[in-house]
């Protein structure tokens, strides 16, 4: 068996070429010249030599592949351009390259975002049935590469997941927060309790591998999500209880968020580099509802959330204290 897997030097493409490893899959890892690959070292994995619009290389690739499993995705860009290639064009090439060399594809399973739907407008959590309504670059052009893969729905066997935030060994984004709880501070955004769904790494593996194997109807959708949301009340009780620490809460005013935000944006185009906190992620952490159901991969996939919040931040902040990411 083999399988295909853009965006595997990065968190979660990692986290599922670990996987497919562990299951005796041959896994070929598409591999820009930039790409860091320290999460692939020593591993028993094939490089791919190219990016998204490498179109002979993945050509030659796709056309031997039982899976394409397309995680890559532009997360952050200067303007709406950036996002527009790195999400909905590229995502548009790989799918019609993958229907022109390889027909018979097992499946096409590609990672999208809550990101897609937008904030949830009211206390229910959202399903598959939503209507998406994106408020920042990267949901719509994420949103625009959902429509690209479905309109092969009836040509190959594709598969989209939607994650929540997804957090655990690897990532950077929630690393700030615990970094900054452990020197004392718990930032919080806002005055107005928010919620959120969030998904804990090996579950969302475990969600991406069972979409893969199911030979259910193409052209499905599914969050992969907790399930239950939570606020940032939880959060920080049980991150004061693993780090041994009590840290002091500050409410950051919306308006003081958006200020570094647009400061944060404004110096970045004399980098090379896209601001960490820009616009776009302002629009995002200011929402009070970020929530999703998992029902729908329950009940069709047997998806099971098996770590609890406590359980996976505690196996996170180890794994970061492990490799010196926060001081004991």
């Amino acid at each position: 068996m083999k399988a295909f897997v853009t965006g595997a030097t990065g968190f979660v493409g990692s986290h599922l070429v670990d996987r497919l490893l562990k299951e005796g899959v041959e896994v070929y890892c598409l591999k820009r010249k930039t790409s860091n690959t320290r999460w692939l070292e020593g591993k028993n994995v094939y490089y791919v030599n190219g990016d998204l619009y490498s179109n002979d290389v993945l050509e030659k690739t796709i056309k031997d592949m039982d899976y394409v499993f397309h995680v890559a995705g532009v997360l952050k860009s200067k303007n709406k351009e950036g996002y527009e290639k790195g999400n909905n064009l590229a995502t548009k090439n790989l799918i019609e390259i993958t229907h022109k060399v390889k027909p018979d594809l097992k499946k096409f399973v590609h990672i999208s975002s809550l990101a897609v739907c937008g904030p949830t407008p009211g206390e229910k959590a959202i399903d598959e049935n939503y209507i998406p309504k994106p408020i920042t670059n990267y949901g719509t052009t994420k949103y625009k590469a959902e429509q690209e893969v479905l309109k092969y729905r009836d040509r190959l066997p594709v598969t989209i997941i939607r994650p929540p935030a997804v957090f655990g060994p690897r990532d950077t984004e929630i690393l700030v927060y615990f970094q900054t709880f452990s020197k004392g501070l718990n930032s919080v955004i806002g005055f107005k309790e928010k919620y959120l769904s969030l998904i804990y790494i090996e579950d969302l593996i475990d969600g991406i591998m069972l979409a893969a194997e199911k030979p259910n109807h193409s052209g499905e959708i599914y969050f992969i999500s907790s399930d239950k949301a939570y606020n940032w009340n939880d959060i920080g009780n049980i991150t004061s209880k693993l780090l041994g620490k009590k840290a002091i809460k500050i409410k950051i005013p919306h308006s003081v968020v958006f200020g570094v935000g647009y400061i944060a944006q404004f110096f970045s185009t004399f980098s090379k580099n896209a601001a960490t906190l820009n616009v776009e992620k302002c629009k995002d952490i200011t929402r009070e509802r970020w929530v999703c159901s998992n029902q729908k991969a329950k009940d069709e996939l047997g998806f099971i959330e098996k770590h609890t919040l406590e359980e996976s931040f505690a196996k996170t902040i180890d794994w970061y204290k492990k490799n010196n990411w926060i001081k004991n």
